[in-house]
């Protein structure tokens, strides 16, 4: 008996965790939506200013990305990434909701600038 109420516990909290209750903004949703950067490719070299160009699948909450240079949030981001400094760099898109609430969704290219 104690085995059942123990895997019906186990069960309840699994499921109940995977719903995207969770702290912070970012929602764990598996809602079909997709995302791939295809400009730059990985390990390419870019000038200090450089197109950024992406897929986006808008699954049942995707809505737009967000754009990001080692982890710095690129606000007002209009399809170019500028004044980026010399050297090795991460560039993700995160899919994001109509109130920009993160999706678990996202893509990273890294870079090397002139």
């Amino acid at each position: 008996m104690r085995h059942i109420l123990l895997t019906g516990l186990i069960i309840g909290f699994v499921g109940w965790s995977s719903l995207g209750w969770s702290a912070g903004k970012q929602l764990d949703v598996h809602d079909g939506s997709a995302v791939s950067i295809t400009s730059p490719y990985n390990g390419e070299t870019v000038e200090s200013s450089f197109p950024l160009a992406y897929s986006l699948r808008k699954g049942l909450k995707a809505d737009h990305v967000h754009v990001y240079v080692d982890g710095k949030y690129q606000k007002g981001f209009k399809g170019i990434v500028h004044d980026v400094s010399s050297g090795s760099h991460t560039i993700t898109v995160k899919v994001a909701t109509h109130d920009h609430n993160l999706v678990a969704v996202s893509d990273s290219v890294n870079v090397m600038v002139k």
